[in-house]
Parts: structure tokens; C-alpha cells; sequence
């Protein structure tokens, strides 16, 4: 493709008034193949890698983003920090690792009832949507989480989620479970050697 293709990708990425998808830029660019456009997207990544401002790809879709380092600088006000609820933290985890869930899916894997208010405060943030609904009896809403949610916790995919090791060496997973699972393991190590 020509520089002149690159040019387009670039000034319609900056005008775009939200992240867009390969296909969207396929179709916004009228007869470009998508080939094309993965290669010129992967040209100008590299193009603004050390520039003041990065083409980023979160969720599938690509949009410009000020560098990390200097985003400081852009700030005008302070940003309010959004504390969750520890309730709100969980039912956010649950739907990131098993989207899409159901509430009830999401109170058996908590133990608890889950308040909708909860689900809303997920909601409202723009990281938790509703993603339609089970087809099983009652027809509940399941819910999955958004480019939002990846953007914020500057994620590509869900499959960048931390696994079970890295929550544990940054000390995430709660001690108590690791008592309970280590009792488990020295009860079954005593009744193999009672039997």
C-alpha cells in the first residue's frame, strides 16, 4: 500500500470520535482490504511507538492515546479517584474471568447475594454491560465486560487477565484461602498415610 493509504489510516484513526475495529476502517476506507489495513496499522504502531502519542489496540479496536509517560501533562484537573467496594471489586472480577455470567452465576461463585446497585456502580463506570440474555428458564441477563474495562486497565484482550500465580506473587488471592487449601492438603497427606 501506498504512503498515501497510511496517511488516510492515520488522519481517519485521529478524527474517529471513538476506537475502530479493522472492519470499520475497511469499510470508513471504502476499498482497502483488511490485509492492508492490519499491515498499515502495524506500520504506523511502530511509526508512533516513541512519540507523544501511541496507536494503541485494546479489545480489537485501534485509537490513538497520549504516551504513557507524558500523560500527566495533559491532565487539567485532578482525576476524582473511583474507590469500589470490595463487593463491587469481586462481582467485577467474576464477570471478567467467566463472562458472560448471570447474577445468580455471579452470587454462587461470591457466596453472597449480589445487590443490583452493585452491577450498577459496574455499569455506569462503562466497565460491566449487559450482553443479553441465557437461554435457559427465567431468561436472566448475563452480563460481560467492555472495551471500556480493557482500556482502563489497559488490557488487549481478556485473555492479558492475570492467572492464579501472578495473583498470588502480587498477593492478591486472600491468605486465608491458602490456609484452608494447605490444611486441605496436610488432611489428605495424613489419611493417605492412616490408610
Amino acid at each position: 500500500m501506498s504512503d498515501g493509504f497510511d496517511r488516510a489510516l492515520e488522519a481517519t484513526l485521529f478524527a474517529a470520535e471513538e476506537a475502530m475495529t479493522v472492519d470499520a476502517l475497511v469499510n470508513h476506507l471504502g476499498a482497502a482490504a483488511a490485509a492492508d489495513v492490519r499491515q498499515a496499522l502495524a506500520r504506523l504502531q511502530v511509526h508512533y511507538r516513541e512519540r507523544g502519542v501511541q496507536l494503541v489496540e485494546r479489545g480489537g479496536r485501534w485509537h490513538f492515546e497520549t504516551a504513557p509517560d507524558l500523560a500527566h501533562i495533559l491532565r487539567r484537573e485532578r482525576e476524582q479517584v473511583r474507590r469500589l467496594s470490595r463487593a463491587a471489586t469481586e462481582v467485577l472480577a467474576i464477570v471478567a474471568y467467566h463472562e458472560p455470567v448471570s447474577r445468580a452465576e455471579i452470587e454462587s461463585i461470591r457466596g453472597v447475594q449480589t445487590s443490583s446497585g452493585t452491577l450498577d456502580v459496574l455499569m455506569e463506570a462503562g466497565w460491566v454491560r449487559a450482553a443479553g440474555r441465557r437461554e435457559v428458564p427465567g431468561r436472566p441477563v448475563i452480563y460481560a465486560t467492555t472495551p471500556a474495562f480493557l482500556d482502563h486497565f489497559g488490557l488487549s484482550s481478556r485473555k492479558d487477565l492475570p492467572g492464579i500465580d501472578e495473583l498470588k506473587a502480587a498477593g492478591l488471592l486472600d491468605p486465608v484461602d491458602e490456609a484452608f487449601d494447605a490444611l486441605a492438603n496436610e488432611d489428605a497427606a495424613a489419611a493417605e498415610s492412616d490408610g
